[in-house]
């Protein structure tokens, strides 16, 4: 099975560092920052998580739950987790998937067997309230994710949803948007009455 964007996310009950969930009850009305690591006590994972737990305040101000997931033991992510908060000067709440026995890692295809037969890639799932997957990224495990740029692709699905724009090339918060072709100039005056600067007939660019 192929995990695409705009299918509903698989459900799973497991046991966490907070506990045992069922993915969707926990997932709730928020979004979900759903991401992977091949081990614990992995030096790039540690920095991972530790940037993770860093911005709690970003990822509540955006509605979005972390939560990550180990191919290693509730145990060994909790001794883990001391050396992360230690290492990275921060305290880590978010729940951990623990899954020694690869059924997420393998349900989510977060193993890539010319990679390692039993370390989950680094995984990256954004998922709405709706319980739909809106993004998709996978890096290699010698490769830190660039969580600027995750806040970014959250803040523009969301701005998306919520204005019906769509983001040009590295959009930021504040820059101009582009109204879609599938909206006529006719709908967009209700929706924009700021109006637009139309570049292309198919490109026009405004300010929300």
């Amino acid at each position: 099975m192929t995990l695409r964007i705009g299918e509903t996310a698989p459900d799973f009950d497991v046991e966490t560092t907070n506990g045992k969930i069922n993915f969707h009850d926990w997932i709730g009305d928020s979004w979900a920052f759903f991401f992977s690591h091949p081990a614990d006590y992995t030096p790039v994972c540690t920095t991972e998580m530790g940037r993770t737990a860093q911005l709690a305040d970003e990822f509540a101000k955006r509605n979005t739950k972390p939560i990550g997931l180990s191919t290693d033991t509730v145990e060994e992510h909790k001794t883990w987790i001391l050396d992360v908060n230690d290492t990275q000067n921060t305290s880590l709440t978010f729940p951990i998937v623990a899954d020694p026995d690869l059924k997420i890692a393998k349900l989510y295809e977060m193993i890539h067997p010319s990679e390692s037969a039993t370390a989950a890639v680094r995984s990256v799932f954004i998922i709405d309230p709706n319980k739909k997957i809106r993004l998709t990224m996978t890096y290699p495990m010698s490769v830190g994710r660039n969580f600027d740029e995750i806040l970014r692709v959250i803040d523009a699905l969301q701005l998306g949803d919520a204005k019906r724009v769509a983001t040009p090339a590295d959009w930021r918060p504040g820059d101009k948007v582009i109204i879609p072709p599938s909206i006529s100039n006719d709908e967009a005056k209700d929706i924009f009455p700021q109006g637009w600067d139309e570049v292309r007939s198919y490109l026009r660019l405004t300010e929300v």
